[in-house]
């Protein structure tokens, strides 16, 4: 057998730079480069092949070991997790960083490989900087944090390791129903030790992504349920993107006259004005959504996960005798609440359905609810976007302007706050892609990164952010990263001074806001009561490299959409909106637990309207 002499580090990155996907005949490279910041724990080893291979495989500096994991995920995300990033990191605080991030990008069924460095394996000159040293044993470091948020992970504590761990990794990351973070904790000798691998180890591999079908039985089974369906509801979920399904999904829709609710992940699965579509479902859904959802007999779920928000915490479906049918390439997801499973590929599998349902429609009488109840909510739409007064613009109008503004291709980002919420029941999806609101985590200071991400995915997109202050403040630093690399973002950012979404929940818990505004202590009571804090954002955005325009109207925000725009650097649109103007909440209730005994009324008010509410939480058996 042939074999070439290189360092652990140098054929990690040889063996990356060759790993290809292919699905439906078309190819792509599976890694479009590594992510990075380096330390002690990875620039000997890593970082000496990254710069030895700089010319094939191609290296991006960042400036937070989190937010690079967030980019990378949003930049499989947008290519339908057929490509990723690499992420590289030093040893303690540099790995610990990443395990946010990669908490999300598993959570949401997103392929990122992690490469953190390790402590030295031969533990002569333990305990090395930043190692966690444990009395128990020897064996272990911060990187045990990454084990239960990755979907494979392993320490490679000889060279030779890889030549098993890499196959089994690129296994896990390419397979549609066990995706998520891969880590391989590589410790910084054995990165910079050197072995005779095998050359077929770094020779092209393309690796097919399948589109298992559904069980024949199983598939005539759902039809058969369908066929006597007299109010059925289809809820897309992000695996109708992944799986490129739109296009059957809306004929399916088409076709039998099924309405179809959005997740947040499936959100723009179908055009917000198609007949089916009656958008966002559950806790931040639509009131007809939630309407349907509620007396619907059958639940079809389509690439869904199905997390508390999206089913309202167990109680948005409340006919008697409701069944489920999950169509999921994941048998974990597609078994939940007791559903009729069809494990397979969402595309594939709504193709056969269509043919197995021929005939098939709803009602007459349904489809006219479907019809009166999406030209409630258009209306519902409107008056939020187009408020009567010339009072401090709401968060609502501000999405209404973005919204409005934005052409169909482009793509509009959120992440954490009130803004999912608000963004899934009021955005008007015109593109399967054109919208990404990663609420699987609801990771704050995904947005900007994200941001990144995406337009790094497909440079030709405009790509809009929609940040709150409490979120940019987190996380807003990848704007050097996004002017470093010339790649282009419009970041609006929507100041409320706090964090006005838990700000609302604190108050229908009974704990009136409590701790969510950026208020200055007050010598007088001793809380955080007093003035407003004086962060000057526009500052610190510009601090970064970026263009800052301020708004304060619906005039000025069009006027600097419209500069951004026509720029070819990234803007940064800061805007002021009012704490307290919400958009609330329709047909939904979401469980959040109650204090039992208090001392303050307006708990003791709020846990009475819990117990009342909880009541119609349901097992699904």
């Amino acid at each position: 057998m042939k074999t070439r002499r290189l360092t652990m580090g140098q054929a990690v990155v040889e063996f990356l730079k060759n790993q290809y996907v292919e699905r439906d005949g078309i190819e792509h490279q599976f890694f479009a480069g590594m992510f990075g910041i380096f330390g002690h724990g990875n620039v000997a080893g890593v970082g000496q092949a990254l710069h030895q291979y700089a010319g094939s495989f191609r290296f991006y500096q960042t400036r937070n070991e989190q937010a690079m994991v967030h980019t990378a995920a949003a930049f499989a995300k947008m290519s339908n997790r057929l490509r990723t990033f690499a992420c590289t990191s030093s040893i303690g605080p540099g790995a610990t960083n990443m395990v946010t991030a990669a908490a999300g990008a598993t959570i949401n069924r997103i392929p990122v490989l992690l490469l953190p460095g390790d402590i030295f394996s031969t533990r002569l000159v333990a305990p090395v900087l930043q190692q966690l040293e444990s009395p128990s044993s020897q064996d272990i470091s911060v990187n045990d944090c990454f084990k239960p948020i990755s979907r494979y992970w392993d320490r490679i504590n000889r060279p030779e390791q890889i030549i098993t761990a890499l196959p089994e990794a690129m296994r896990v990351l390419t397979s549609p129903s066990e995706t998520g973070v891969v880590t391989l904790a590589l410790p910084q000798d054995v990165q910079a030790e050197a072995f005779d691998y095998p050359s077929t180890l770094f020779e092209k591999r393309v690796q097919t992504i399948p589109r298992p079908r559904a069980d024949v039985k199983l598939l005539k089974k759902a039809a058969e349920w369908i066929r006597a369906s007299k109010r059925p509801l289809i809820i897309a979920g992000g695996g109708v993107k992944y799986s490129e399904a739109t296009d059957s999904l809306a004929h399916f829709a088409v076709q039998t006259g099924i309405p179809v609710a959005e997740t947040f992940a499936g959100k723009g699965s179908l055009r917000y004005d198609q007949p089916q579509c009656l958008g966002g479902m559950g806790v931040s859904g639509t009131r007809g959504a939630n309407i349907i959802a509620r007396d619907a007999d059958l639940i079809i779920v389509v690439g869904s996960r199905l997390s508390d928000f999206i089913t309202a915490s167990k109680t948005a479906f409340q006919h008697p005798d409701v069944r489920f049918i999950t169509i999921n390439v994941a048998e974990f997801d597609a078994a939940k609440h007791a559903a009729l499973s069809l494990t397979a590929d969402a595309r594939v599998t709504l193709e056969e359905l269509s043919d197995t349902v021929q005939g098939y429609h709803v009602n007459a009488d349904y489809g006219a609810q479907i019809a009166r109840l999406r030209e409630e909510w258009d209306a519902e739409v409107e008056r939020i976007y187009h408020p009567d007064h010339g009072q401090t613009l709401s968060q609502g109008e501000v999405i209404g302007v973005v919204n409005e503004f934005s052409d169909p291709k482009d793509v509009l980002i959120g992440a954490a706050g009130s803004l999912p919420g608000d963004l899934q029941k009021l955005w008007r999806a015109r593109d399967p892609k054109g919208y990404d609101v990663e609420f699987g985590y609801s990771c704050m200071g995904y947005e900007v990164a994200g941001g990144l991400g995406i337009k790094m995915a497909d440079p030709s997109r405009e790509v809009y952010v929609l940040v709150g202050d409490g979120s940019y403040l987190l996380m807003g630093q990848e704007i050097m990263t996004a002017v470093q690399e010339g790649y282009k973002l419009t970041i609006v950012l929507v100041n409320n001074y706090g964090h006005s979404s838990i700000g609302g929940l604190s108050e229908a818990t009974g704990a009136q806001g409590f701790g969510t505004k950026f208020l200055y202590r007050n010598d007088a009571t001793g809380q955080l009561d007093g003035e407003v804090l004086p962060v000057d954002l526009v500052a610190n955005a510009a601090s970064l490299g970026a263009h800052v325009i301020e708004a304060d109207s619906v005039t000025s925000l069009k006027a600097a959409l419209g500069a951004a725009k026509m720029s070819d650097c990234t803007t940064v649109i800061k805007v002021d909106v009012d704490f307290g103007k919400r958009v609330p909440g329709y047909e939904s209730w979401w469980d959040v637990p109650i204090a039992q005994v208090s001392e303050v009324d307006t708990v003791q008010q709020a846990y009475k309207e819990y117990e009342v509410a909880k009541q119609k939480e349901r097992y699904f058996l």
